[in-house]
């Protein structure tokens, strides 16, 4: 019985399961500089982590293996992830930490003609990064034929090469991508601004309630205390940091 006992007061003074971080190569948002991850919402979770001292090292992976974990794996922490219905029924969300605008773009100087096909421009293929909701948000719009490419960078010479006219993808990661393969920000310009999208922290399925509390609380601090603007407005001067608070998606147990 002693022992027992024991085993039950030692379950209750351990702390919750051990999350595995994982974010993705989505410069200035999350990226890895020097082998080390970096970035606006990086280093948000830094900052949470140091207020409910977690050490866990952040993982920057390719997004597919990164939401496949957050799929199908309990005590998994992906960000950061763009908020629809679909994926409210698969984790929990916690945030929003950003809010970026789903643009459609074209080569420079072409953005003009495509508008005036028309309903035809629906016909045309689209570029997008495999995954993503950016991918999703083309084919909820009314495009048919996606061209998706392991990365935002391939997406972007494909567009640059000719391989297709347009590309869609979150709005203030475009000069971060053309400056990865050495193009100008006015390589390209906008078509059509297809939504705004809400980022957020996501859990996985599994992961407990005390987890999600203590992440919910550390970043509504950080937004009360001004911490998570002052980070915000340091890697996006030109937008305005999201300063409300919401959990969505599956209740945690």
């Amino acid at each position: 019985m002693r022992t027992l006992l024991l085993l039950i007061l030692l379950s209750l003074a351990l702390p919750a399961s051990a999350l595995s971080i994982f974010t993705e190569e989505w410069p200035p948002i999350t990226f890895q500089r020097n082998g080390v991850a970096d970035g606006m919402a990086v280093e948000v979770v830094r900052e949470i982590q140091a207020r409910i001292h977690d050490n866990t090292a952040i993982e920057v992976v390719p997004w597919a293996r990164g939401y496949r974990e957050l799929e199908s794996t309990p005590n998994v922490l992906l960000f950061t992830v763009g908020r629809s219905d679909a994926r409210e029924k698969l984790m929990t969300l916690v945030g929003p930490v950003a809010v970026s605008q789903t643009v459609l773009l074209s080569r420079k100087g072409e953005a003009g003609n495509l508008l005036a096909l028309g309903p035809a421009l629906y016909s045309r293929p689209v570029g997008a990064y495999r995954g993503s909701i950016f991918a999703d948000a083309a084919a909820s719009a009314g495009f048919v034929e996606l061209d998706l490419a392991p990365t935002p960078q391939v997406s972007a010479q494909k567009l640059l090469g000719g391989r297709y006219d347009l590309w869609v993808e979150g709005g203030f990661v475009v000069a971060s991508v053309l400056k990865d393969i050495h193009q100008p920000p006015d390589a390209v310009e906008v078509v059509r601004v297809l939504e705004s999208l809400e980022l957020y922290l996501a859990f996985s399925r599994g992961t407990s309630a005390r987890t999600i509390r203590r992440w919910y609380e550390a970043l509504a601090a950080m937004k009360k205390d001004g911490s998570f603007r002052r980070i915000y407005n340091k890697w996006l001067p030109r937008d305005t940091a999201p300063l409300e608070m919401r959990q969505l998606g599956l209740i945690p147990q």
